[in-house]
């Protein structure tokens, strides 16, 4: 599916944020693993949280959806079993990583495949602490295909993450949970804490501290969870779209409610703001166990900065749509120390690279990140433009966000992967004032 943009559209109006793809997956598996009554409110009924759902089914969860889309998660007469067909993840990273680490700590027989993004994407960092656990798994050169053998884990299990990621500790979280394994996880640099505030939520006994300025979470080998009704916050990576296309399409306003604002995922907003963008926040509160609150974006102007260290896995997501940002705003802006980017759904840096080389726009692309000439200018275009979006949902909606700053349509191949985690992302954006065509 290929969509082609308009040119006189703004992005301005009332909307709500739709529901965060991470904490869904999250709540599903979690609340499958209680085995006690739940009710979800605020779902992403996205193709990825989806494909999870599926998963869990396929195992004896019985996850049911009503009328109203709400979730519905109830006791069940038996436990997990074993599956002889495979478990498809789809192009849902979280949900496979995730999952590995729960089956694995129940000690199950299961086997694991995903479309061909997820196919070659590498799974060595769950694999390798899983595999030092106990876990009995073996995959295609560290890919999938995947099969996980029943094994017995280990009593205790200290790992400190070469590289932070909020999935590798959440599927050692998870995995410690599922077998009743001690858990000591630290991470150099904090990475987005869904998993722990959902522990906690739930009644977990779980800590995080800091020492050297390093996070040292902990969670114990016995745990007491008690399900409770949950209601998902607003994903603050789909707000970002929405928040970009305002500031850069000089929107008189905009106001986005329910937004996530989970101090590991606020990163985009902080850069933003540095970058000269008006935000407001109001309307703090707290929703089980998360923080969100309502957003307006005001009319801003932009300049250039420099993004590198410790922010840059807290906005790794985002940075795709903080580079078009970044190419209407005044001035350089240069991105350091996001090579992470390179092993996403897509070499987002190259597909971000090429969309830039398309459109005329100035940068230089290097191993772990790149420079941006911007300039706040509308781009003149004088010809018909075809962007290759990889099948990559977020450079997808990057590049569909950036046409509202050229002089002419330009066309975005291959938008089918928005639906994994922004299903309504075309009705919305439409309900704003600015159309997308088919």
């Amino acid at each position: 599916m290929n969509l082609t943009t308009s040119t006189d559209g703004h992005i301005l109006g009332k909307v709500q944020c739709p529901g965060d793809k991470s904490i869904s997956q999250r709540v599903l598996i979690l609340g499958a693993f209680m085995n006690q009554d739940m009710v979800i409110d605020g779902f992403l009924h996205g193709e990825d949280p989806l494909s999870t759902m599926n998963a869990l089914n396929q195992i004896g969860a019985g996850i049911l959806v009503d009328e109203d889309d709400r979730v519905h998660l109830q006791k069940r007469n038996q436990s997990f079993h074993n599956v002889d067909n495979v478990l498809n993840l789809g192009n849902s990273g979280t949900g496979l990583r995730l999952m590995l680490g729960l089956i694995s700590g129940m000690g199950l027989k299961a086997s694991f495949v995903g479309d061909e993004s997820l196919s070659s994407r590498p799974m060595e960092r769950v694999i390798n602490p899983l595999a030092e656990m106990g876990a009995n798994i073996e995959s295609s050169r560290g890919k999938l295909p995947i099969s996980i053998s029943p094994s017995t884990f280990n009593l205790q299990y200290t790992y400190e993450l070469p590289i932070a990621s909020a999935q590798v500790k959440s599927c050692i979280l998870l995995a410690g949970l599922a077998a009743g394994t001690a858990i000591e996880i630290i991470e150099p640099i904090q990475t987005r804490d869904h998993t722990e505030r959902m522990l906690k939520n739930f009644g977990a006994n779980i800590e995080t501290t800091s020492l050297d300025g390093k996070n040292i979470i902990k969670l114990a080998s016995t745990n007491n969870l008690h399900a409770k009704n949950y209601s998902v916050v607003g994903d603050i990576s789909s707000a970002a779209f929405l928040i970009v296309g305002a500031l850069i399409s000089n929107s008189p306003g905009l106001e986005i409610t329910n937004v996530g604002m989970n101090s590991s995922r606020t990163g985009v907003l902080k850069v933003l703001q540095k970058m000269g963008a008006n935000i407001e926040v109001k309307n703090q509160r707290l929703e089980s166990g998360e923080p969100c609150a309502d957003i307006i974006v005001k009319k801003s102007k932009l300049k250039g900065v420099e993004l590198s260290g410790k922010i840059i896995p807290n906005i790794i997501d985002e940075i795709p749509i903080i580079s078009i940002a970044a190419a209407f705003a005044d001035g350089e802006t240069v991105i350091k120390d996001a090579a992470e980017l390179r092993v996403k759904e897509s070499d987002r840096l190259q597909a971000v690279s090429e969309g830039f080389s398309a459109l005329g726009i100035k940068h230089e692309n290097f191993e772990d990140g790149m420079n941006i000439q911007g300039a706040p200018n509308t781009l003149l275009i004088d010809h018909s433009i075809s962007i290759e979006s990889y099948d990559d949902h977020r450079i997808a909606m990057s590049f569909l966000i950036a046409g509202l700053k050229c002089s002419k349509p330009i066309t975005v191949r291959d938008c089918q992967n928005i639906f994994t985690s922004f299903p309504n992302f075309i009705e919305l954006i439409s309900s704003t004032g600015y159309e997308l065509k088919k």
